[in-house]
């Protein structure tokens, strides 16, 4: 009998060892598919952590969670400081057209909210199935199945993973432990993130405030908030930037400086306390918040659309002596909230401008002061040491003129000291205007009146005083002697076009004298008569005269009128 070599085995061992085989091939293959997913998960964790920028990693964190789960939609919603809705919304599988589509960002109501109450993993099949969705708005892509869970930071949480529609059916247990697996790490990439975000803000406002007090102690006072408006708008994150000032008058604000939309629009607008965020903050002196709101923008501080308007900070620009102003920093409604870093590092600069403009003012009032003094000396000099010598060389020239007989060389000597009385009264003129300033006095009125029009000379106008015209030229006089010598050297400029022009105040033997010289065209024969009757109807009135000469080329106008009272005849050496 043939031997049979083949192995046999009964049916049941053989359907018993294929079962092990299978067994053992599906568990080899789900631990190749968790290595691979692992893999994922360690790629995707790399992705986020490499990254230092916040928006760079919250951008990644979105990316890397829709491929590890393999969704079609992603996103992740930063909570707001409220605990109660969303403040960012970083989205991927939408594109940008897709999003202006679909219109403003979710607030976090519906699904989104419930994980923001409740901040546990929420897994579900299909959204439309769940009592707590709260549907989608226009042009929003369908949506079935749904898994979200929280992202914490240092055991608070910072926001939402939200993972929407995957490609092979619904999302498993295993995709929610890895999702919440991505999430730890994400939390410490995002704390890592924030920190840095934290360290260069501050740099960029203290190094901005740093710039800022250099350049204002280093520039004039009238540029200040200018320069505190540019510096605040060159930092990132400011869209808008108004620094305003209390009209101590009328009690309403004045914006003096701004930079962005519509600046020159608003510089230099008056707006009333009530109808901007700023006034609030005026009675506190202290910085207050501005958050987004949905409602139409109306004042005129912050930016708006049709969506709402941004959020912004207001902060008093102040020191211990004074409040000088307030200054409001705005957003655009698409901006993110302000975190508080940066609006501490803001009210920190705006009251470092407040210190540092003070010290520029105190700087500019001590620089007059000096140059004050220095002035004073100057005329101390001139008066007491200049002034009296020429006074003796007269005085001199004077005796010497007497000594010798009629001729030409006494008339030489007469015309020499007349000459010197001439220098001696440019001198104290000179020491006037370099003296101390007295608003009631005529000298620095006149000085003023004839400094205003020294733009339309061709060279500056010599000014000569005679007598005691501070002491005698007072009340309405005061008035009529300004208007005159304005109206006088006004026509002068206007129709004699004179190359030079020179005018002289006295108060001689009880009058009150005005004379303006001009070398130009002369009068001609038809002079303009409405202001010339209008000076002349002035003397008439105080009982004076008004003459004007006009030899040909030049002209001389005087305008003469008794004091009121005159109780002093002038001499014509005062040395007042």
């Amino acid at each position: 009998m043939a031997a049979d070599d083949s192995l046999a085995f009964a049916d049941g061992p053989r359907e018993e060892l294929d079962d092990a085989l299978a067994a053992l091939l599906a568990q080899a293959e789900k631990v190749r598919s968790t290595q691979g997913r692992l893999r994922a998960l360690l790629a995707a964790t790399q992705s986020v952590v490499e990254q230092i920028d916040l928006s760079t990693v919250l951008r990644r964190i979105v990316v890397a969670a829709t491929t590890l789960v393999d969704a079609e939609y992603g996103a992740l919603g930063v909570i707001a400081p409220e605990r109660d809705a969303l403040e960012e919304f970083v989205f991927a599988g939408l594109d940008e057209d897709e999003a202006a589509k679909i219109g403003h960002l979710p607030f976090g109501h519906g699904l989104l909210g419930a994980l923001i109450a409740d901040p546990r993993p929420i897994r579900i099949k299909d959204i439309s199935h769940d009592e707590r969705s709260a549907g989608f708005p226009a042009h929003h892509p369908a949506m079935s199945s749904f898994l979200g869970v929280p992202i914490r930071v240092r055991g608070e949480v910072f926001g939402n993973l939200y993972l929407t529609n995957h490609r092979d059916g619904g999302f498993t247990d295993e995709d929610e432990q890895l999702l919440a697996a991505l999430a730890t790490t994400a939390g410490f990439a995002i704390d890592n993130a924030r920190l840095l975000d934290l360290a260069r803000t501050r740099e960029k406002w203290m190094g901005a405030a740093a710039g800022l007090s250099a350049a204002l102690l280093a520039s004039p006072t009238d540029t200040a908030f200018d320069l505190i408006a540019s510096r605040i708008f060159e930092l990132p994150g400011v869209d808008k930037v108004t620094v305003l000032l209390t009209d101590e008058d009328t009690g309403r604000l004045r914006i003096v400086a701004a930079r962005g939309d519509d600046e020159a629009e608003l510089r230099g607008r008056v707006v009333d306390v009530d109808d901007v965020c700023a006034g609030a903050v005026l009675e506190v002196a202290e910085a207050s918040i501005i958050a987004h709101s949905q409602d139409a923008a109306s004042d005129v501080l912050l930016i708006g659309d049709e969506t709402g308007t941004g959020p912004a900070l207001v902060a008093p620009m102040r020191t211990r002596s004074r409040l000088w102003g307030v200054v409001c920093i705005a957003r655009k409604p698409s901006g993110r909230r302000l975190t508080q870093s940066e609006i501490e590092s803001a009210a920190d600069f705006v009251s470092r401008a407040g210190i540092a403009l003070e010290l520029a003012v105190a700087r500019e009032e001590s620089q007059r002061a000096m140059l004050a003094d220095d002035r004073s000396r100057i005329a101390r000099d001139l008066h007491d040491h200049v002034i009296q010598q020429l006074f003796g060389t007269g005085l001199s020239l004077q005796a010497v003129a007497a000594s010798i007989p009629p001729g030409a060389e006494a008339q030489r000597l007469s015309e020499s000291v007349e000459q010197l009385d001439d220098a001696i009264a440019q001198i104290r003129t000179v020491v006037f205007a370099l003296s101390r300033r007295d608003e009631t006095a005529i000298r620095h009125r006149i000085i003023d009146v004839v400094a205003e029009m020294s733009g339309s000379m061709r060279r500056p106008a010599g000014i000569r005083f005679s007598g005691p015209v501070d002491h005698l030229i007072i009340g309405d006089l005061f008035d009529d002697v300004v208007g005159v010598t304005r109206e006088l050297l006004s026509n002068a400029i206007r129709h004699a076009h004179p190359d030079r022009i020179s005018i002289e105040l006295a108060v001689d033997q009880g009058d009150v004298v005005v004379t303006v010289d001009d070398d130009g065209v002369g009068i001609g024969d038809t002079p303009r008569r409405s202001g010339l009757d209008n000076l002349s109807h002035k003397a008439q009135r105080r009982g004076g005269t008004f003459t004007l000469e006009s030899p040909g080329e030049g002209t001389r106008a005087i305008w003469r009128v008794p004091l009121p009272n005159p109780t002093i005849t002038a001499r014509k050496d005062d040395s007042q």
